[in-house]
This record gives structure tokens, sequence and C-alpha cells, in this order.
């Protein structure tokens, strides 16, 4: 509480000082704890605590925008973050439409999902840390395990402006991962498995073990497969690294840029009928649960594509004032930057097809994507990536595939979609939600 009253005692001052500067602001202090563990050879290789805070201001004055951070709460630190931001804003472009313009908000998120009071000790977190090492390298043929780890993490974010708004939130959150590599006949493959939740309680270290080993296993013997155009489904973490390279075409903050290419989008058809995508507020053990978004907004569920039509990009209240449009809540801004856009949990929702009816018959199934962001293009919807995978039948995997290059169009693989599971699943993160999606075609090139 001391601390929570430190912060709050910071955003005081701070927004006493920008009022008797006669201009308008927002400022957002967090506090954060971390702790990590990674063992090697049987011992702990790294045991790291550590705990920051920071305080940033977003000031607005004669139309005009900066920001300015401090890691230090000192009344000095504070007087030349708010010295700078005022001073920047002078050079920066007038803007009419970013305003301070949340008003009166008091918002805390009270799900009690959220935070909860862990009792896990550290001698178990420690053994557990070890534990990922030991039980990746007694397998056969696995020679090590070369990332692993265990950390968990709590946050306090406080949020307020000269509006009057008000707001708290705090978290936590936890995670543990191992990666085997596997040796045999000269040949080698990694592949991992990670785990996540919000307390010590809910991780899964067994499929940590389990799965990056028979994943590794797997993908050994995995050569090139004859290039052609195949059916492809993604496995989640990999489908949701593909969507999140290209949500650029989500972003209200891109399309006011000029560099989206669903800009002028709204109400056509943008992707297959069979594919519909909210972002969510909340959703049961997600991981993006916030009351509000980074300007003090409500958050809410927001209709991005109806049955393939493009109902709505997301919103902050500059891009919404830009457009002359509703704010979606989707206002993104760390302490130490800018107002932004992001989303919440993005849902893409079940169709109709069980899982058998989309796995029948032939078609590849990618595990892994190698170079995502650098092998795509966001506004033109061209992808090249690395791959690795198998080829499958009916559901059963025949072959593993390595040495793979798949390539597309994102906007238009999302318009070929020939069937959607009617079983929703998340990724590691808690972010993405999706059932099994199967496309029509994309282009492999292998031998």
């Amino acid at each position: 509480m001391t601390d929570q009253n430190a912060l709050q005692q910071a955003i005081d001052y701070v927004l006493d000082r920008v009022r008797s500067r006669d201009a308008a602001a927002d400022v957002i202090a967090n506090r954060s704890n971390n702790f990590s563990l990674k063992a090697n050879q049987g011992e702990l290789d790294e045991y790291k605590v550590t705990s920051g805070q920071v305080i940033g201001v977003r000031v607005i004055k004669d139309q005009r925008t900066a920001t300015s951070y401090s890691e230090s709460l000192d009344l000095a630190s504070l007087d030349l973050m708010v010295d700078n931001a005022l001073t920047n804003a002078q050079y920066s472009q007038q803007d009419p439409h970013q305003k301070i313009s949340c008003i009166d908000s008091r918002l805390a998120t009270t799900e009690p999902e959220v935070y909860q009071t862990e009792t896990a000790t550290v001698d178990e977190k420690i053994a557990l840390a070890l534990s990922l090492e030991q039980g990746v390298v007694n397998k056969p043929h696995a020679t090590s395990a070369p990332y692993n780890g265990f950390a968990e993490s709590d946050s306090h974010v406080i949020l307020a402006n000269t509006q009057g708004t008000l707001c708290n939130h705090s978290e936590r959150s936890t995670y543990c991962y191992a990666y085997t590599l596997y040796e045999k006949d000269g040949k080698q493959a990694m592949h991992g498995g990670m785990s996540s939740g919000r307390l010590f309680s809910q991780l899964d270290p067994s499929y940590c073990i389990n799965h990056g080993y028979e994943m590794a296993q797997a993908l050994l013997d995995g050569a090139p497969i004859a290039s052609k155009h195949y059916s492809v489904i993604f496995t989640l973490s990999a489908l949701s690294s593909l969507f999140s390279a290209f949500g650029m075409c989500m972003s209200g903050q891109a399309a006011m840029k000029g560099i989206n290419p669903w800009r002028d989008a709204l109400d056509t058809l943008v992707a297959s009928p069979l594919l519909t995508i909210t972002d969510t507020a909340y959703i049961n053990g997600g991981f993006s649960i916030k009351a509000f978004d980074s300007e003090g907004y409500a958050t809410h569920d927001t209709l991005l594509v109806d049955e393939g039509k493009l109902q709505s990009l997301l919103h902050n209240s500059h891009t919404a004032s830009y457009f002359g449009i509703e704010n979606t809540a989707n206002g993104s801004r760390s302490a130490k930057g800018g107002l932004g856009v992001n989303s919440r949990h993005t849902v893409i929702s079940t169709g109709i097809s069980s899982n058998a009816e989309v796995t029948a018959g032939e078609y590849l199934e990618l595990v892994e994507l190698q170079g995502v962001h650098s092998g795509a293009d966001a506004v033109s919807g061209d992808f090249s990536f690395g791959a690795s995978g198998f080829l499958c039948r009916d559901g059963q995997r025949i072959q593993a595939v390595r040495g793979i290059t798949v390539a597309g169009n994102f906007y238009q693989m999302i318009k070929e979609i020939d069937a959607v599971s009617n079983q929703l699943e998340h990724d590691y993160n808690r972010s993405f939600y999706a059932p099994k999606i199967r496309f029509t075609r994309l282009n492999i090139a292998g031998k």
C-alpha cells in the first residue's frame, strides 16, 4: 500500500504541475516485481529478482502533444519530466484530434482471477525449474534443454488525467517452458513446450517437457516435400504469429496514417464468410483482461469481421476523432510511449465443422514458422516464411516436413477457407483464441 500511495502522490504532483502550465495531460504509473529461474546441467544458471517503477506523462497544449517519463519519483525528476514534455510539445505538429478526452472515469479491474495471492514457496519454484531441464535430458536422445525456465511477475498500474479520471489495475502471471534438443543418427531437431497461468499451481511442467520432446522427435526425420499448392492448417501458435504479423489491417491508427490496406473497406467482404473475428474484453482465463484502456475508457467487445465483412477497426479517442466515428476503447500506451491502439483478446469464432471434417483428406499441418515478421509485408499482404510441420491425411501425420518455404498473400489466404472447426482453442499467451481453420491453398516450395 505504501508503494501505491507513493505512485498516487507522484501522479497528483505531476497533474498539478501540468495544470499550472495551462496544459492537459494523462499520466501512467507502473510498479512491477519479477522473478525468474533457469537451469543448466542440473544447477540453477539464473536466479533473478527485479523490481521497477516508471511514471510517464502525455501532455497536450495548444493542440500539440509530447510524452516524457521518469524512473524516479523524486520531485526534481518529476519537474524535469513535465518540463521536457512541454518543451518537446512546442515542436510537434498541431493536431486538433488528439485530446485528453476521458472525463471522470473511475474504473478498476475487479475480476478476482487477474490478481490472486501466490502461496507457492521459492523452494517449490526452484524445484520446478530444475525439473524442467532434468525431465528433458532424462529422455532418450535428448542431449540438452538449451532453453528452459520459470518466471513470474506482478504489476500495478495507475492511470489518471487532468479531466478527473483515476483508474487502477493489478495483475499477476507466471509461466514455464522447456525446449528439447533431440539428436539421433547425426540429425538434430528442437522444439519447445510452454505453460502459463495466474498461479504456480496452474502450470503444467510435464506438458512443457513432453510436448517439446515428442515434437522434436517427430520432426527429426523431416524433409522437404514436392513443391506445389497444399491445403494448410496452422497450429494455433503458428496461426497467432501469422495474424500478429498482419495485425495492422485491424488498426485505426494505421488507417489514419494511410498505410492500412483495409482503410476504405468497411462494410465490404475482406475474408471468407466462414471467418468472424471479435476483439473481446473478457474471456475466462484470458491474459489481457483489464477494465479500462490506456486512456481510461471502459473496455468492451468489438466485432471486427462478421462472416467475412469488415465491421470495425480498433480505435482510440485520437483515431476515432479523426474519422468522426465511435471510439472502440482500444487505446494503448505504456508509461514510456505515445498513444497507439492494440487488441485485447482476438477471438475467431467457431464454425460448424467437426475436427474430423476439417482434417479430412490430405493437408499440410504447419507447426513452426521462421522469420514471420521479417518475411511479411503487412501492406501488400505478401509473405514468405521458412516452415516445418507434417504432411497429414485424415487427421493422421504421415510424414514429417522440414526445409520448406510457405508463401502466399494473407489477405487472399483468409478469403480462401475450406472449413472452420467447432472447437475453440487458445495460444500460450492466452490472448489469441481460434478453432482449427483449413486454408484452401498456399504455395509450398520444397523439392
